[in-house]
């Protein structure tokens, strides 16, 4: 290794949100390149994937899965192996897991998610977006949890998010007549105009309920909700006979202080005979391979758009996560790190 290669620059997590989440929780630091232990790796860090949940570790101790004050923020990454003593890894690989807010990482094959190798040819910004683990989700999430019939119709919030963009395309390719709920005119255009969905709620200017009213007269059959609070309740109200609510995040909920009690229109569950399912994607990762074809052929035969956010550059990371947190981006949140080293 060059000795250009031997600062490690990252960012390190000054303070858990208090509320709000600001470029401050982080610090900037340097250290040396970590040195590698058995069975572990040592990687160069590409691409970081950005997710709601991550705020959820910050100020955490490790020993509970989270990132302590002062320690390096962690992240889904796409990373260049350097060094291994992984017998399934070697130097040269890209591969994708977890990893850290870094130049270098050093990391292990099995941990919350597995590290595994990229498949040749496919870019690392769609390894970490639609055929990641944010694609898993919201395939998983609509074909198995929400089980589509054609014809039903089905509303996802945060549709122009990571999981909510590929949720509701895959939706519309199993013939469901999709409502997405998102956050601006920018955003509502895309999921009409590129996602080709039935239609786009904007929750900045229009009064939702209403809207919902209109645009779903005889009720919901799928509520794949990424939001949670009052616009669960909302999805609750109006869920059909047999109709089903896929939980798969709560975004609305992560930074509050004072956590609101849980949605109250939840006995329509009981009168409607409706279910309501979590959805966490690590439970659905031994299937992973099952499903990475079938989304890269909607990719392929044009189906099925992957719009992603890209950032670039590791001192921009914070502001990233920050900018997610704000609503700003449209698809899959990403940062590029760095090249692979050929």
């Amino acid at each position: 290794m060059s000795d250009a290669h031997q600062k490690n620059r990252q960012w390190r997590v000054a303070a858990p949100p208090d509320g709000r989440l600001t470029e401050g929780n982080f610090t900037w630091a340097e250290s040396e390149v970590p040195e590698i232990r058995p069975d572990t790796a040592i990687v160069r860090n590409l691409w970081f994937s950005f997710d709601p949940t991550q705020i959820l570790a910050m100020g955490v101790p490790a020993e509970q899965g989270g990132v302590p004050v002062g320690g390096v923020m962690h992240t889904i990454a796409v990373s260049q192996v350097i060094d291994s003593q992984i017998p399934a890894l070697r130097p040269g690989d890209i591969v994708h897991g977890q990893s850290y807010w870094e130049d270098y990482s050093r990391i292990e094959e099995h941990g919350y998610f597995e590290t595994t190798r990229v498949p040749p040819g496919v870019p690392p910004n769609l390894a970490l977006g639609t055929l990641g683990v944010t694609g898993m989700v919201a395939y998983f999430g609509m074909t198995e949890v929400a089980r589509p019939q054609p014809g039903e119709t089905c509303v996802v919030t945060a549709a122009a998010g990571g999981v909510g963009s590929i949720a509701a395309q895959i939706g519309r390719i199993k013939g469901l007549r999709v409502i997405g709920i998102a956050g601006g005119r920018e955003k509502c255009d895309w999921l009409r105009k590129e996602a080709r969905i039935a239609e786009a709620i904007d929750h900045r200017t229009e009064d939702v309920a209403a809207r919902l009213d209109a645009l779903c007269p005889d009720g919901i059959d799928i509520f794949f909700d990424n939001v949670g609070g009052p616009v669960l309740d909302l999805g609750l109200d109006r869920i059909r006979t047999h109709g089903r609510v896929v939980l798969c995040g709560i975004t609305s909920w992560y930074l509050l202080k004072d956590r609101p009690p849980g949605p109250t229109r939840y006995p329509n569950l009981i009168m409607k005979n409706a279910r309501m399912e979590g959805l966490l994607g690590k439970d659905y990762q031994d299937r992973f391979p099952e499903a990475a074809p079938v989304l890269l052929g909607w990719l392929r035969s044009g189906e099925l758009t992957s719009k992603e956010d890209v950032a670039v550059g590791l001192e921009n990371a914070p502001r990233t996560l920050v900018r997610m947190y704000e609503s700003a981006n449209i698809g899959k949140q990403l940062l590029k790190v760095a090249d692979p080293d050929p």
